[in-house]
């Protein structure tokens, strides 16, 4: 009797390995994706702390933010939080970064039209405001639009 035989395990029948995953049924994830989902995540994380520091630290936080308004920063800093998932979402490749990217989009430009609103009433105006909303707007419609067009198979 041959003893390598014998003492070798039988490799069809071996438990402690992971199981196979079936990769047909995961999508692939588009390289795009990627770098878009860090960016979002990291420009998330940079929402929360400005919007945060504005809204909860004062003094001369809200000094240097200038004639800020605060429904604007308020929407800005919650959203970050919006953006931090859907950053997750991108890079991961699920399916429900699509709406959410949409919700993104659409709930920005509803801000930014109230802001515009507030402005055409004599409200106070920050122009950096007015680019941050024009940047926030064209970063998830382009998201939102590159997703719609995207199909997750």
């Amino acid at each position: 009797m041959n003893t390598t035989q014998s003492s070798a395990p039988n490799q069809s029948n071996r438990t402690d390995e992971a199981p196979e995953t079936d990769t047909a049924a995961r999508p692939i994830r588009p390289r795009w994706a990627l770098y878009v989902g860090w960016f979002a995540g990291v420009f998330g994380a940079l929402t929360v702390f400005s919007g945060g520091t504005v809204l909860f630290v004062g003094g001369p936080a809200s000094a240097r933010a200038g004639a800020y308004v605060p429904f604007v920063v308020g929407f800005n800093f919650l959203a970050g939080f919006a953006y931090i998932a859907a950053a997750v979402g991108l890079v991961r490749w699920r399916p429900w970064v699509r709406p959410l990217s949409a919700a993104i989009a659409g709930l920005t430009i509803l801000v930014f039209a109230a802001f515009g609103i507030h402005i055409l009433e004599g409200g106070a105006i920050e122009p950096r405001t007015v680019a941050a909303m024009t940047l926030r707007s064209a970063l998830w419609v382009g998201i939102a639009f590159a997703l719609y067009f995207k199909r997750y198979r």
